[in-house]
């Protein structure tokens, strides 16, 4: 037996219980976290697998040639409380095959018997090597290969063959890496926006940050060193403090986790531990692209100088002695962009004359240049200048001011370029006030993004929209600032719009200049809201509007902000629909600026032909009326299928160039109370997700008005997607609305069936919703109350609202609903049996009924 084999702990014995009872002690020691506790976790392992290996040794009959590797993140001495054991048991060949099983029994079994993860092997030093060029992951384990027992010189055989395999390996070795870990980020998403990220396996998490060592491994290229190992600390220690919390080997932090982990972290909340998450892994990610690029060249010039050196020794494709032109568009060329900056390398970099210390612009002048060309900003040229570089004065001078809406101007590039000047700070440093929205997360699922990323987002989508204002300055501007608020309490409209005084005049905008910027970040989201939760024909609506923005410039700009703002929210948030809605109101407060009257709602409303003929339909049969059509983003309605008392046409087949993204269901029924919840719950038994609604009366033509002796007919457009499987037949939803008019159909009886029986499977547990909320929107309209109802979307929650209103007392004489990911956001245009608007005190009595009835 060598003396390396000779092991022995006073922290533990080589039995489970003395290992477990340390081990539990040192995961409830308040004292020790971080680093040191996992450098004294894996020691102690160390000290008890190398105990094991000793007395299978001696059991096994085997004296040397033999040696315990921890490899992987064991290797690096990183043992989170639930982390896998990576382990190989190196031998040189010389035992026989029954020895060796015994012996790694005799490690591996204790290891299972205290429930440990274990990931092992077998292997001689040929094998590890043959094993590894075969397998990247494997190979990459074996980087950071330690010994923990047997043979030392043997472990120190097989780190020194892997490196030199792996440095040999690289060229070939490096782009594989490279995909991996693109494949990683398709599957698990960019870690500092995910609300539930996966500390490891997510873009900038722990397994890029492995990655960067490897690199660094092959000598071809080295990370950018400035916060990246506080960044994978960070990362480690809320893994740590994951797995104490769950008590389970996980790494994705999920929702329900997150302030158990932050307050184990010592942090003030969940979302302060968001941040400091993504935070690390904008440190990563960036350091990762630069790092990439990097080895991009580095393989680059590599494969370039082969034929140049063939050249230079008289081999085939080249002339010995030549030049031949060959400096001529090679790296190392440096080529001007603008003033103090060039390309080199497909990187942007200072020129050599340039000075930052004395030219205060030059940051903002680099990054515009960048973001114009389509080129990296180097680091090296990013690092001079946040060390060099004098602040601007204040207010900027024109060309500061020019440069950074270039740089915002510039689309997609401008993402990377932002990037790289946060990074090292700049960004901050050129508007103080984006500290605060810095990795500021957003826990509403229709967003993306992280605050500040959101933002930049804007301005690239703004920047396509530019084409369409007047003053693409000022658009690009409010792009970026719309949601500089959200770093303050309250209202971040309001918070925004002081903020973005401030920094506009800061920036070197005129008076004007900047009440407009305040104009639009205090109202950015006036359009969409008002689009989508305010009946259009009444009046208010439009002059309120009217009144908010001021000019027919401003709104001009609004509506450019409002679409940029949606686009670079996410999907859920803008769609063909909702453009129209806003376009329409654009156009009717266009109207109204010009000078033209805003529309009377007390006036017939307008109607298209198929409403009219399906109100007259439903007068004609006494009862509802349905039509479908198709709907799809890229194109109208290919088709429509009008159902009445048991006559149906359905849509027509046709392309339509995209996929149909649900359908769109008018019905027409005389007005009657109850049509509201009884078509909602028609819907909800049908499994039929309402994404929009709108209800409105439609006059009836005045000579079947006088016949049928009723003010109207109700009619309610709902744009609907099938829960799960195919759409329901159009004759039963019909049917069955028939029915729950006439009360022998009971929905609430049904509904109630439905959530009994969903009750009684098991759920996950997920994030708790925040409660509804019902309010009456102050000066809504003039001749109706408007009660709005905020809450999580649910199967049939748009038919308790209906019944909640009906049991009030109210009539309904117009709604708005739409739903933002899991948020219903609906408005009810609601009058007393007079059709006056209710009194104040009957308003807020409806509305906290309705409250009452959702909660």
């Amino acid at each position: 037996m060598t003396e390396s084999l000779e092991t022995t702990t006073d922290t533990a014995d080589s039995g489970p219980g003395g290992y477990a009872a340390a081990r539990l002690r040192l995961l409830r020691e308040g004292a020790r976290s971080g680093p040191p506790r996992r450098s004294a976790l894996a020691e102690l392992t160390d000290q008890w697998l190398a105990a094991l290996l000793t007395g299978g040794a001696e059991t096994a009959g085997i004296g040397r040639g033999v040696a315990l590797v921890a490899v992987g993140g064991y290797g690096r001495g990183e043992l989170s409380p639930r982390s896998d054991l990576d382990v190989l048991l190196l031998h040189d060949g010389s035992a026989d095959r029954p020895a060796l099983a015994a012996l790694a029994d005799h490690v591996w079994y204790p290891v299972w018997d205290m429930g440990l993860a274990l990931d092992h092997s077998v292997r001689t030093l040929d094998e590890a090597r043959s094993t590894a060029a075969e397998d990247l992951k494997v190979q990459l384990g074996l980087l950071d290969a330690r010994h923990i027992a047997g043979d030392a010189a043997l472990s120190a055989g097989l780190r020194t063959a892997v490196l030199a395999d792996w440095r040999a390996q690289a060229p070939e070795r490096l782009p594989e890496l490279r995909e991996l870990g693109q494949e990683r980020a398709e599957r698990h998403g960019e870690l500092q926006f995910l609300l539930e990220p996966d500390l490891k396996e997510a873009r900038g998490g722990l397994r890029d940050a492995t990655a960067l060592r490897a690199i660094a491994a092959s000598w071809l290229a080295d990370a950018p060193r400035e916060g990246l190992d506080d960044a994978r600390r960070r990362l480690l220690d809320a893994r740590d403090a994951l797995h104490l919390s769950t008590g389970r080997a996980t790494d994705r932090l999920a929702l329900q986790e997150q302030d158990q982990v932050a307050e184990a972290l010592a942090l003030l909340d969940a979302d302060a531990l968001l941040r400091q998450i993504y935070e690390s892994a904008r440190t990563i990610s960036y350091a990762s692209d630069v790092t990439w690029r990097e080895v991009e060249r580095v393989l680059r010039a590599r494969s370039a100088a082969r034929p140049r050196l063939r050249g230079l020794l008289g081999g085939r494709g080249g002339r010995a002695g030549g030049r031949s032109g060959a400096g001529r568009g090679t790296d190392g060329e440096r080529s001007p962009l603008a003033e103090g900056v060039v390309e080199q390398d497909g990187e942007v970099v200072l020129a050599r004359a340039a000075r930052p210390d004395r030219d205060p612009v030059l940051p903002l002048r680099a990054a515009a240049a960048a973001a114009q060309a389509g080129l990296p900003l180097s680091p090296h040229a990013v690092r001079r200048l946040s060390a060099a570089a004098r602040p601007l004065p204040v207010p900027w001078p024109p060309e500061a001011r020019e440069q950074l809406i270039t740089l915002l101007g510039a689309g997609e590039s401008t993402v990377g370029v932002w990037e790289a000047l946060e990074a090292e700070g700049l960004v901050t440093r050129l508007l103080p006030d984006w500290e605060r929205v810095r990795c500021r997360p957003q826990r509403n699922p229709v967003h993306r993004w992280t605050v500040d990323r959101h933002l930049v987002e804007t301005a690239v989508r703004a920047s396509a929209l530019s084409r369409r204002v007047g003053r693409p300055d000022l658009l690009l501007v409010a792009a970026l600032l719309h949601d500089i608020g959200k770093g303050w309490p309250g209202d971040h409209s309001v918070a925004g719009e002081t903020i973005v005084r401030d920094v506009a005049a800061r920036i070197g905008f005129d008076r004007a200049d900047v009440s407009v910027l305040a104009t639009l970040v205090r109202h950015h989201l006036l359009l969409i809201e008002t689009a989508t939760r305010r009946d259009l024909d009444d009046p208010a609506t439009v002059r309120s509007v009217a009144e908010a923005v001021g000019t027919t410039a401003t709104l001009e700009l609004l509506h450019a902000l409002t679409e940029a703002d949606a686009l670079a929210t996410g999907p859920a948030a803008w769609s063909a629909w909702r453009g129209s809605l806003v376009a329409d109101l654009v156009g009717r407060v266009s109207a109204v600026l010009a000078g033209e009257p805003a529309d009377d709602w007390s006036a017939p409303q307008r109607t298209t032909a198929e409403q009219e003929r399906l109100a007259v339909e439903a007068w004609r049969t006494g009862g509802p009326v349905l039509a479908l059509h198709a709907r799809s983003e890229a194109l109208p309605p290919d088709g429509a299928g009008l159902l009445t008392g048991g006559t149906e046409r359905p849509p027509e087949d046709a392309d339509t160039g995209s996929e149909p993204i649900g359908v769109e269901l008018l019905i027409a029924v005389p007005d009657q109370p109850g049509v509201l919840p009884a078509a909602a719950g028609v819907l909800a038994l049908h499994r039929l997700t309402v994404r929009a609604a709108d209800l409105r009366v439609v006059e009836l033509p005045s000579e079947l008005d006088a016949a049928a002796g009723t003010g109207g007919v109700l009619l309610l457009s709902w744009r609907v997607a099938a829960e799960y499987g195919s759409l329901p037949q159009a004759a039963r939803l019909r049917n069955d609305l028939f029915r729950a008019l006439d009360g022998s159909l009971d929905i609430v009886a049904r509904l109630a069936e439905r959530e009994a029986a969903y009750r009684t499977y098991p759920r996950r547990r997920g994030a708790h919703a925040p409660p509804p909320r019902v309010t009456v929107a102050p000066g809504g309209s003039q001749l109706a109350t408007v009660i709005e109802v905020r809450a999580q979307d649910a199967p049939g929650l748009l038919h308790r609202i209906g019944r909640a209103l009906e049991d009030t007392g109210v009539a309904v004489r117009s709604a708005h609903v739409s739903t933002l990911g899991a948020n219903a956001v609906d408005a009810f245009y609601v009058t007393d049996g007079s059709g006056a608007p209710l009194k104040p005190l009957r308003a807020a009595e409806v509305a906290r009924e309705v409250e009452r009835a959702l909660r």
